[in-house]
Order: structure tokens, then C-alpha cells, then sequence
């Protein structure tokens, strides 16, 4: 089983961006405790991260037939991205949106997902755990 796990703007700025909210971690290590927690459930994981919207669109519309499902934290792009919510539902590929904090809690313009539709899931607000628990919803969706 192969996962795609994708991370939109200003997610390489983790560790250092508003910790308070997002924590002390890097997307590096978040990827490192994330393959950790892969490899237990023999998934392979790749990660990829980009502050521009259309490499995202891009490298979903490359996955299909590549990867099993994907993970993502689209960022502001949840709040703000036709084209990537067009982009899953072209590919049907079983998508699980995760966040690190509770966007529901946050400010009234993050509290609308425009991608959330065009996925199986949500997981919100549990910080890095959010990324684990997006693996084992989507290895447990493919599993049936």
C-alpha cells in the first residue's frame, strides 16, 4: 500500500511558525515519525510540500495510479482552493483531509473547508497525531 501525503503553504515553516498553534515540530520530523508509524503497518509513505497551488494540483493528478490514497493538509488552501477540491474528485483516489489545529475553533473564514468535500475524512486538531490518524483512517478505508 502506498500513501501520498501532501502539505500546502507555509507548512515547511513548521517549528518555527506560530508554535503556539502548530508546535515545535518540523515538517521534517513529521515526516520521520510518520514513516516510523508507516513501516508498522507496511505502507509505504511519500511526502511532498509546496506553497503553490497548482504544483499541488499537479502532483495530485500525478498520483492516480501511483498511490492507494492520499493524506493531505491542504493549509489555506482548505479555505480557498477550487482547483485542488477539483483535482481529487477528477483522480478519485481516497483522500482523508487532516489539520494540525482545530480549524473550527479558529477564526470564521477557516472554519469552511472547500476541499473536505472531495474527501472521505477530516481529522483536525490533534497536532502531529492529526498525520497518524490520517494513516490509519486511510489504511483502514483501503482495507474495507
Amino acid at each position: 500500500m502506498k500513501i501520498l501525503f501532501l502539505n500546502g503553504p507555509n507548512l515547511n515553516l513548521l517549528g518555527t511558525r506560530e508554535p503556539d498553534k502548530y508546535g515545535n515540530q518540523t515538517l521534517a520530523d513529521i515526516e520521520n515519525f510518520v514513516k516510523s508509524e508507516a513501516k508498522k503497518l507496511n505502507v509505504e509513505a511519500d511526502f511532498y510540500q509546496s506553497n503553490i497551488e497548482g504544483e499541488l494540483v499537479t502532483k495530485i493528478q500525478q498520483a492516480k495510479g501511483l498511490y492507494d490514497a492520499i493524506v493531505m493538509n491542504p493549509a489555506a488552501y482548505t479555505h480557498t482552493s477550487v482547483a485542488i477540491r477539483d483535482a481529487l474528485l477528477a483522480v478519485s483516489i481516497p483522500t482523508v483531509e487532516i489539520h494540525l489545529s482545530n480549524i473550527h475553533k479558529r477564526e470564521e473564514f477557516r472554519k469552511t473547508s472547500l476541499t473536505a468535500p472531495a474527501c472521505i475524512g477530516q481529522i483536525t486538531g490533534f497536532g502531529v497525531d492529526s498525520y497518524k490518524l490520517g494513516l490509519i483512517a486511510v489504511t483502514d478505508y483501503l482495507k474495507g
